[in-house]
C-alpha cells in the first residue's frame, strides 16, 4: 500500500478532533473502544504535531499502520507513536485496552528526568507483552493511571506523573530486551533524518525553555538559524498551525493549568506568563479559550469532571 505524501497526512490534536488539547493537563487517557467505536473501529492513517500515543492492548486483534506499512498484531502488547509518525489502526471489535496520550511538552520533560530512558518515547515501537511479569506490571499502571486520571483527587498530578515515568521505565526495558516483535522506523528518510522534523522539534523545545518570556518569531527562528517566514511555512507545512499559534497554544495552556492547580491571582498569573498587563492576558485568554480567566476557574473548581478527555469531544 503507497504511503500518501507526507503533506496530505492530515494533521489532528486527537483523533477526529480540531479543538486545542481539551483540559489543562498534558496527559489524556481513554479505552480504545471509547474513541475507534466512534469511527468504525478505523482510524485512518494521521499524525501528530505534538502529541506522543501510548496503547495498551490487554486482548484483541489490530492492523496497525505505520508509515505505509501494516503490522497485524494481536494483544497484549504495547504501541508507541512518537510525535510526526504517520499512523492508523483498525481494530477487532473486541479489543480492550487503553491509549494514553501526552503532549509534546510532558514527553520532553519525561526525556529530560529518565535520560535514556525517556528515549522510549520517541522511537515508534511495538511489543509483544509475552512475559509475565512485564505484561503484570505494565496493564497494573495503566488502570491506575486510568483510574487517577477520571477520578481527581489530591495529589493527583505528582502521582500521575509518578505512575507515567514508571511505565517509560518499562517500556525502556521492553526494548532493552530486543524482543523480536519489536519494530523501529530507520530506514532513510524517516522523520529522524528530516531536516524539516528536526527543525520543528527544535522550536517546540525552544517554545518550552523560553515561552514565559513571550520571545519574537524572528528571535526563536533565528536561533534556529532560519529566517522567520521559512519557520512558520515548516510549521504550517507539518503542524498545521503558524509559529506564533504554537506559542500560544503553550502560553494558553500554561495559563490553564496555574488557573486549575494554583491559588495565584489573575495578575500574578499574567505576569509569571510575561505579559505587560492583566488586562492584555484577560483579552489573550478569551480569545483563545472563549472565557475570561475567572470564569474558566470557576468552571474547573465548580465542576472539574466537566472537562473530562471522555467527555470533551
Amino acid at each position: 500500500m503507497p504511503t500518501a505524501p507526507a503533506t496530505s497526512v492530515p494533521v489532528f490534536k486527537l483523533y477526529g478532533e480540531t479543538r486545542h488539547w481539551p483540559t489543562p493537563d498534558l496527559l489524556h487517557c481513554e479505552s480504545i473502544p471509547e474513541r475507534s467505536q466512534l469511527h468504525d473501529w478505523n482510524i485512518r492513517p494521521h499524525r501528530h504535531a505534538d502529541l506522543v500515543h501510548v496503547l495498551h492492548l490487554a486482548s484483541g486483534d489490530v492492523t496497525l499502520e505505520l508509515e505505509g506499512m501494516p503490522h497485524h498484531l494481536t494483544g497484549p502488547l504495547t504501541i508507541v507513536v512518537p510525535a510526526m509518525a504517520i499512523h492508523g489502526f483498525r481494530f477487532a471489535e473486541d479489543v480492550q485496552g487503553h491509549i494514553i496520550t501526552l503532549a509534546q511538552p510532558l514527553a520532553e520533560h519525561l526525556s529530560h528526568a529518565l535520560g535514556e530512558q525517556g528515549q522510549a518515547l520517541a522511537r515508534t515501537d511495538f511489543q509483544r507483552l509475552d512475559r509475565a511479569g512485564p505484561a503484570r506490571r505494565i496493564a497494573t499502571l495503566v488502570a491506575q493511571i486510568d483510574e487517577e486520571y477520571r477520578q481527581p483527587a489530591s495529589g493527583r498530578a505528582h502521582l500521575l506523573e509518578a505512575l507515567i515515568q514508571a511505565l517509560v521505565v518499562e517500556l525502556s526495558r521492553l526494548v532493552e530486551r530486543g524482543r523480536p516483535s519489536s519494530h523501529r522506523t530507520s530506514r532513510p528518510g524517516s522523520r529522524a533524518n528530516d531536516k524539516g522534523h528536526e527543525h520543528l522539534t527544535n522550536f517546540q523545545a525552544l517554545i518550552e525553555a523560553q515561552y514565559r518570556q513571550q520571545p519574537s518569531i524572528e528571535s526563536l527562528a533565528g536561533q534556529l538559524g532560519l529566517t522567520s517566514a521559512h519557520l512558520n511555512t515548516l510549521c504550517r507545512r507539518l503542524a498545521d498551525r503558524s509559529a506564533l499559534q504554537l506559542l500560544h497554544e503553550r502560553l494558553l495552556l500554561e495559563a490553564k493549568r496555574q488557573l486549575t492547580y494554583t491559588n495565584m491571582t489573575i495578575g500574578q498569573i499574567s505576569d509569571l506568563l510575561g505579559f505587560s498587563e492583566p488586562a492584555y492576558f484577560t483579552r489573550f485568554f478569551k480569545r483563545l479559550s472563549g472565557f475570561s480567566p475567572r470564569d474558566f476557574r470557576l468552571r474547573q473548581h465548580a465542576a472539574p469532571n466537566d472537562v473530562a478527555p471522555g467527555q470533551a469531544r
